[in-house]
């Protein structure tokens, strides 16, 4: 059992260091760093509480890469009235 213990550990580090070159690749292609999504992240909040509320706290942004593609994923929680 501890065999598989340590065998679930690696492959949990492994797929975490793929995630993190992944996160390395887009970032070098779109040449967005943390500090513009962070500035994109406040801007979408601020254009769309105008019109929806919206939890600003729960707002996530990530880029993800889908064959030659890249997407900007966004996913803003909207309150209920």
């Amino acid at each position: 059992m501890a065999n598989w213990l340590k065998k679930l550990g690696k492959e949990d580090s492994a797929d975490l260091a793929k995630e993190r070159l992944k996160l390395v690749l887009i970032h070098d292609r779109t040449n967005l760093t943390a500090r513009v999504l962070d500035e994109m992240k406040d801007e979408l909040i601020d254009v769309i509480s105008r019109h929806v509320a919206i939890d600003p706290s729960a707002v996530k942004i990530t880029m993800i890469h889908e064959g030659r593609e890249q997407r900007l994923i966004c996913d803003i929680p909207v309150k209920q009235k």
